[in-house]
Order: C-alpha cells, then structure tokens, then sequence
C-alpha cells in the first residue's frame, strides 16, 4: 500500500518532470530553468528564465555571458502569483536548477514552504540561506 511519503515521492517526480517540460520555454542558450509553484496539488504559478516582458527574446550578449536584466525561472514564477488572486503562503516551488542568493531571498519572503530541485547551482550559498530560514528542501533525481 502506498504512503503519504510514496504519494509525495511521486507527485515531486512528476511535477519536476513538468518544469523540465516548462524550461524548454526558454529563448536562453546557456541554461534553460523551469520553475512550477503548487499549492493543494495545484500549480498556481510557472516560470522560466528570460528577459523581461516586451523586451527581445535573447538572453545573452554576443559574447554568450548573461545579460543582467534577464530573470530567473523562480522570479518569474513568485512574480507571476504576486499579479494574481493566489497566495504562494505554504506552497512548494519545483525549480529545475537550486535557487541562487538572490531568489532564495524572494522565495523566503514569498512564503514559500518547500523547494524541490534537480540540479546543483554553482553556488551554494541559496541553499543555505533557504536552510536558515527553515525551508524544506529536497534535490530529487528524476526517475527514468
């Protein structure tokens, strides 16, 4: 008989599944992250990485170095339920790639409960604020 804990297992595999889905949105050449905000099992806000409504769909220079004003998948997820009816109190944000420093602060100011991810950011150091604060945090390894 399945669990609480199985049941979970198996609704973060498939909703990560489903951000991996939403990154390929992305007009970034570098890194496409997809970003799923569920709460009561229900995805109440997404995102990706991009540059900022009205503006081109390039997200890098020339050179292929980042363009600073592009967002991250989670911004642009917390910003997306912010415009809404829905509150992200309690909800749980799947993110294909771990937040940075930065968005672990929105994230934290979101109140957000819980942050799924599948892949190691270069830095660590949003995850260990997301710990500070008490977040819950899982890396999951998608299933095949």
């Amino acid at each position: 008989m399945n669990t609480n804990k199985d049941k979970q297992e198996l609704l973060d595999q498939r909703y990560m599944r489903m951000a991996f889905i939403w990154a390929e949105n992305s007009y970034c050449k570098r890194r496409k992250v997809g970003a799923l905000l569920v709460k009561n099992k229900m995805i109440i806000s997404d995102g990706y990485n991009g540059t900022p409504s009205g503006f081109e769909n390039i997200c890098e220079d020339e050179g292929g170095v980042t363009k600073p004003y592009v967002l991250h998948a989670e911004a642009n997820a917390i910003t997306k339920v912010a415009r809404s009816n829905n509150s992200s109190e309690g909800a749980t944000l799947y993110i294909t790639s771990s937040p940075c420093i930065e968005c672990a602060k929105l994230i934290i100011q979101a109140g957000i409960a819980r942050v799924v991810y599948a892949d190691a950011y270069r830095l660590s150091d949003g995850i260990e604020l997301l710990q500070r604060a008490g977040i819950e945090i899982l890396a999951v390894e998608l299933e095949k």
